[in-house]
């Protein structure tokens, strides 16, 4: 699961370093700091996006300027900016540290903004499209896409693509706190240490799983609120999420058909996407972050670095890393979203937007008897291509996102040449 979303359960999940992931303000992990001597040359990362990205191997993002002497790719250990004020091109220690807080939140920020609010509308047509299966048109272009987004707020106003956003956010926050009260009351570990072994990681796969499993009803009831067309919904309260999954679970609510999958039926394809993203998104983040450590070693070697570009090394590898990691994760795994996400959506009477026209309305009545029976009947009916529906949203959704981190980079490398 992952709602960069829930992406998939998008977004269940983006890490770079051991650190106890407890809530900060009920949405967003913390950092934490194994002594106060850290504190001096701390470098603050973005603020983490729940999802799969933090299955990291006990690393520690190293202070500025300063490497773990156990690590062989890191250069000597010398700040490339002293806090004296003696050098004519040196940075004040105090100034520096505000420059760095004040980067980190700026960074932080973006990334929260563009992964969760720019890029809901592509969510939002995204979704509609893979639970559509009576469209002819399948958007695997951003060019189709920005047409039918275009004539959807002219219909039914910017709502239409901003529809389910607070549910995403409530989300997010059960995952965070399921996960926090199973690791709690149980062994399973929440990081993998340095010294992993298959059990550890078995274990950490497990509470993943057992999280997704919590997090599932009300991943549903957002789904349905991100597809829900505007145009019948009614005014929804920021509870609506929270009290439709309580209903799903205990069989209360809004009635639904016979064709209603039940939980448990649910659970495998649930569980086998969000460990799915969980694991891909892991891997080719630390696979990211060693290639652009050896990279960032090598132009250190060769004495052609500025300043400027030293402290941007320092914050824009995780950044870039997660990006590759969201992105790789969500187009391997689109099949698969498009099956959980027709599963999820049977029998909830659910009517979304004819995403052929862009305007009129669409139930959704399908009669798919498991996950097994909604892939075959998908290629039968629809061909491969059908798997794919609305992948045009998902190019558009990263390239918004690309965008951001490159103006947010030339932003802060301005800030940086003013200040040096």
């Amino acid at each position: 699961m992952h709602p960069r979303r829930p992406d998939g359960f998008d977004g269940l999940g983006y890490r770079s370093g051991a650190r106890d992931e407890q809530g900060f303000g009920g949405a967003f992990p913390a950092r934490s700091f194994s002594s106060a001597s850290d504190l001096s040359h701390w470098v603050t990362t973005p603020p983490d996006i729940p999802g799969s990205r933090n299955l990291h191997w006990g690393e520690k993002s190293p202070p500025y300027g300063v490497p773990p002497p156990s690590t062989p790719l890191e250069g000597p250990a010398e700040e490339p900016f002293p806090r004296g004020g003696g050098g004519g091109g040196s940075v004040p220690g105090q100034s520096s540290e505000q420059l760095n807080r004040f980067a980190g939140f700026g960074i932080g920020l973006a990334s929260l903004f563009t992964e969760n609010v720019l890029a809901h509308p592509c969510i939002v047509l995204r979704r509609q499209c893979q639970v559509n299966y009576h469209a002819r048109l399948y958007h695997l272009t951003p060019f189709t896409v920005i047409n039918i987004m275009y004539s959807f707020n002219k219909t039914q106003g910017p709502r239409a693509l901003w529809k389910g956003m607070g549910s995403t956010f409530i989300v997010q926050g059960v995952t965070l706190g399921a996960e926090g009260i199973i690791s709690e009351f149980t062994p399973l570990p929440r990081e993998i240490s340095h010294k992993w072994n298959p059990k550890q990681i078995g274990e950490h796969l497990l509470l993943k799983s057992l999280t997704y499993i919590v997090a599932m009803p009300f991943y549903s009831a957002s789904l349905i609120e991100t597809v829900q067309s505007e145009i019948i919904r009614d005014n929804t309260g920021i509870l609506e999420c929270i009290k439709e999954g309580i209903g799903r679970v205990i069989g209360l609510g809004v009635p639904h058909s016979k064709r209603l999958l039940p939980l448990l039926s649910l659970i495998f394809p649930t569980v086998l996407h969000g460990v799915l993203h969980y694991i891909i998104s892991s891997v080719i983040q630390k696979i990211v972050l060693l290639i652009l450590k050896r990279k960032t070693y090598n132009s250190h070697l060769a004495e052609s670095t500025s300043p400027v570009q030293s402290m941007l090394d320092a914050y824009f590898p995780e950044l870039i890393a997660n990006f590759a990691a969201s992105l790789c994760s969500d187009v391997i795994l689109y099949p698969l979203e498009t099956v959980l996400h027709r599963l999820h959506i049977q029998g909830t009477r659910t009517i979304i937007d004819n995403t052929d026209l862009g305007y009129e309305v669409l139930p959704i009545n399908t009669q798919y008897e498991g996950m097994r029976d909604c892939i075959n009947t998908i290629r039968q009916e629809e061909g491969m291509l059908g798997f794919y529906k609305g992948f045009g949203a998902v190019v558009i959704q990263y390239t918004l996102h690309a965008a951001v981190l490159q103006i947010t980079k030339i932003i802060y490398s301005t800030l940086l040449q003013n200040s040096v």
